[in-house]
């Protein structure tokens, strides 16, 4: 234990480390409050959640669509200039969302609105980790740097719908998307002044190919097995809404999710402060496989504590697998891809994400809850034999260990 917490003291004190780490913290807010304050704004002006689900949807979906386009542009040209653009569009976008509303004006106004604030989202998820990918060449340092990144995931996606909650709660839908925007543009200016920014590198001429990072093998499944992964968690994003309404106590979703967001910030913890003898690629799979058992047991637990504890078994499992596969991509990208490459797993993670959440939809309504689970732990399982097949020679592997 005291080798543990000596791992990351002895990290944490590395220059500018401490500073990053809140930056991250800071400047990911919105990741967890606009979409969320957006759906119920949306919901309260337009009468149903309907048009107000497909407005976030196309918000998320132009996000997705976009952001292999501006991660390219990046490895180009630096990340200044873009971050300027999207910092001064996306909230002028959102504000649309807001007035179009208001203005009663069609839909197909919110729409373009929302379509245009996903475009221009700023790109600092994936900006964060592309610097710890250039902050670091050591491998293991790289490790511990997903893995608290990832804590910090789980504490926005924890931290910023409570906040909004609280606002809506208190303030009203209006006044928590309004914030929310706010949010967006404090974030923004805390990261581009952050020392961020000083660790990009940007590579000498190079020859490209129009594929990019996807013309490497084992970078494409990797983001199989990622898009898969991230399937897995947006059936369990249904998955706990329908087992709370199954048992009349809708709100019971809202603690089966933030015990799940728990585990996932411990066992990321976990992860990050521990050596492991296996290869990355190794711990990857191994995760996933581990993580189909608890996933599976959702199936054929029925009280709410046994819920709970399966619930949290299975969250203890997301971020290690998150932060394993982000060191992967850092390591296979080739350098002059490495935003561009992020960027990819951005929109294989949201795309599966949205995936898992319509197909669980489906499967509630027609075959059982209990098909829910079953399907996740099928789908992650077979992600992790995917999984082992990205592996490289070990020569290969210490070549691209660096910047």
């Amino acid at each position: 234990m005291k080798r543990f917490f000596q791992r990351y003291v002895e990290f944490i004190r590395q220059p500018d480390v401490a500073r990053l780490l809140l930056v991250a913290l800071l400047a990911r807010m919105p990741v967890g409050m606009v979409g969320f304050a957006m759906l119920m704004f949306l919901r309260e002006a337009l009468g149903n959640f309907a048009l107000a689900g497909s407005a976030v949807g196309i918000h998320f979906i132009s996000m997705a669509a976009a952001a292999p386009v501006i991660g390219r542009i990046i490895d180009r040209h630096g990340p200044r200039t873009l971050l300027l653009v999207t910092g001064i569009v996306q909230p002028i976008a959102l504000l649309g969302i807001l007035a179009c509303a208001n203005l009663r004006l069609p839909f197909a106004a919110i729409a373009a609105c929302a379509t245009l604030a996903g475009a221009f989202a700023t790109p600092i998820t994936t900006l964060t980790r592309t610097s710890w990918r250039h902050r670091f060449e050591s491998e293991a340092d790289r490790r511990t740097a997903f893995a608290l990144d990832s804590v910090m995931i789980e504490i926005n996606f924890t931290l910023g719908p409570a906040i909004v909650a609280g606002i809506l709660a208190t303030l009203g839908a209006a006044v928590a998307f309004g914030f929310a925007i706010a949010v967006v543009v404090v974030s923004f200016v805390i990261f581009f002044a952050s020392p961020a920014l000083r660790y990009f590198k940007r590579s000498g001429p190079v020859v490209r190919s129009l594929l990019g990072p996807l013309a490497e093998p084992r970078l494409v499944l990797l983001f199989t097995a990622t898009f898969g992964n991230a399937l897995c968690y947006g059936l369990l994003e249904v998955g706990y809404p329908a087992y709370g309404t199954s048992l009349g106590l809708p709100a019971l979703a809202g603690i089966l999710l933030a015990v799940n967001s728990l585990g996932s910030a411990l066992g990321g913890a976990l992860f990050g402060g521990l050596h492991f003898k296996a290869s990355v690629e190794r711990q990857f799979a191994c995760v996933m496989a581990l993580m189909a058992v608890p996933v599976l047991l959702h199936a054929f637990v029925s009280t709410p504590l046994a819920f709970g504890v399966v619930a949290f078994l299975a969250g203890a499992l997301i971020a290690p697998s998150i932060a394993a596969q982000s060191v992967l991509v850092s390591r296979l990208a080739p350098s002059h891809y490495a935003t561009e490459a992020f960027t990819w797993a951005s929109t294989f993670i949201v795309s599966g994400l949205g995936s898992g959440m319509a197909l669980g939809g489906f499967l509630v309504e027609t075959a059982s809850l209990g098909s829910v689970f079953v399907t996740g732990a099928s789908v992650v399982g077979t992600m992790a034999a995917i999984a082992f097949l990205v592996t490289a020679p070990r020569a290969a592997n210490s070549a691209r260990a660096g910047p």
